[in-house]
């Protein structure tokens, strides 16, 4: 029995290697070269998705203003306030000639023709120094379309004065 003693004294006897502190320092060096790109990923599709989300609302909403309007001219006034609202419910901001209204039967807003309301613009990234991207605009292109129909029983379209 004393040898067997002897032997387990031999091992606690042997150091130990020394690792004191060092998962500390690991896990703050993989848990920051993880999490900061996958923080920034997530940064990026929050953006990208209210972008589209906000798109696709501001064509609805502009294609709606618009079909309700008594002229062409009146209508695209009215569905470029409309998208501009759409937008801004999401923080973003309507860039200029970013929103097309064209109607491909004419006269525009006859009973039963139908508007098509397009929006194509880029919105940017968030934070992406110019280092990173090689020079190269750090945008994404978003669009959205929306095809509304005319009301059937609405009046025809005033004539342009």
């Amino acid at each position: 029995m004393r040898a067997s003693h002897a032997g387990v004294a031999r091992l606690r006897a042997r150091p130990e290697p020394a690792d004191g502190g060092s998962a500390v320092l690991e896990f703050i060096v993989v848990g920051v070269g993880v999490l900061v790109p996958l923080v920034y990923l997530a940064l990026c599709a929050s953006t990208v998705h209210a972008a589209a989300f906000a798109s696709t609302q501001a064509v609805r909403e502009a294609g709606r203003a618009f079909s309700t309007a008594a002229t062409p001219e009146q209508g695209r006034v009215r569905a470029e306030a409309a998208a501009r609202l759409a937008l801004a419910d999401q923080g973003l901001s309507l860039p200029r000639g970013a929103l097309r209204v064209s109607c491909p039967v004419a006269p525009c807003l006859a009973p039963g023709s139908v508007a098509d309301v397009t929006l194509a613009w880029s919105v940017p990234l968030p934070w992406l120094p110019a280092a990173l991207s090689g020079n190269a605009p750090s945008i994404l292109p978003i669009s959205a379309t929306h095809r509304v129909p005319i009301d059937d029983y609405r009046s025809s379209p005033e004539p342009a004065p």
